[in-house]
């Protein structure tokens, strides 16, 4: 008899401080159950246990926690659910997954935007952002501590990892390809910071769709798949075919500045070949014009071939076989 797939238990199925204090104040101001209270507190991404208000009712737990005040109480109930209605995500709770979402959907929204110039440097500041956030959220649910202790902010607020720092956790869950594609943007980001860059959208692409691909695979496979992205960021739709002279014209102006393709040789001669080829690392794609030859398939407008086929080995020797860099 085949055995169930064991589930994957999530932590972080408790109550923030914030929280405790109104399960206080909740209990303090009467007519209210401990199913009744615990209502308030569970949404999709979070089932909290009626005996975690018992705990706090009978003082067994969290006897430190002052209660919230009256004020506090009414506008937490007066702005109760305050939860997004396409993902359940609280507003408050979850504050950190949703700026993550919000963060890479805006990174791939100014990428695929019409007419900015500089859209390479904007997705790489913008995208690190989006994954300091998510690694933040999954830190903050697994309890691990991701501030540094003792150090502050100019403004006196808890210090808390960068992404870098994120990456090199022993249990960080971004795959290896995936941490080497952030650390190599990374470096790209640090550049970007101190020195001007020609237009390098093209010659960074495979990295940056790499990038995206990685963190919806992240994001669906620790959060769950109903915050996937896929549905938000659709194929975007373009206004030309290219021809020779447009292909001629395009591989000019994919040349990386010598500073930047400094950056990325230094970086890319310590990694194997399995290691560049990860399209965790580098997401590399083909578009060829296809005619469709079965009537049904006439509106597809992608077709994907299966990695490791016939189909896909001849596509990567004739598109692919000059641009990889020589090592």
């Amino acid at each position: 008899m085949d055995e169930k797939p064991k589930v994957k238990r999530r932590r972080g199925k408790k109550l923030e401080r914030w929280e405790v204090a109104i399960v206080k104040a909740m209990i303090a101001r009467g007519g209210l159950q401990d199913q009744d209270i615990q209502s308030y507190f569970t949404r999709p991404s979070r089932t909290i246990n009626h005996a975690r208000i018992k705990e706090i009712r009978d003082e067994t737990k969290h006897k430190a926690v002052k209660p919230a005040d009256d004020e506090t109480l009414d506008a937490f109930l007066g702005t109760w659910p305050d939860v997004d209605p396409d993902t359940g995500l609280s507003l408050r709770g979850d504050e950190l997954l949703i700026k993550a979402r919000e963060a890479m959907i805006a990174a791939v929204h100014v990428f695929n935007s019409a007419g900015l110039t500089f859209r390479a440097e904007l997705f790489i500041v913008t995208s690190i952002i989006a994954w300091t956030y998510l690694l933040d959220a999954w830190f903050k649910r697994e309890g691990i501590d991701y501030h540094y202790p003792g150090q502050t902010t100019a403004g006196g607020a808890d210090k808390y990892w960068e992404l870098g720092k994120c990456l090199k956790h022993a249990k960080c869950p971004v795959q290896a390809g995936g941490i080497k594609n952030l650390e190599m943007l990374l470096e790209l980001r640090h550049e970007i910071e101190h020195r001007s860059t020609n237009r390098i959208d093209d010659a960074l692409g495979a990295k940056l769709q790499a990038c995206a691909i990685n963190f919806n695979a992240v994001l669906k496979a620790e959060f769950g798949a109903q915050h996937g992205l896929e549905k938000r960021l659709p194929i975007a739709l373009q206004f030309v075919a290219f021809g020779a002279d447009q292909r001629t014209i395009l591989k000019r102006a994919s040349d990386l500045p010598v500073h930047l393709a400094g950056v990325i040789d230094a970086f890319e001669y310590g990694l194997t070949e399995d290691q560049l080829k990860d399209p965790a690392y580098r997401f590399k794609v083909g578009f060829l014009p296809v005619a469709a030859k079965k009537p049904g398939a006439a509106d597809a407008a992608v077709e994907i071939v299966s990695p490791g086929s016939e189909d896909a080995a001849e596509i990567e020797r004739i598109i692919f076989k000059d641009r990889e860099r020589n090592r």
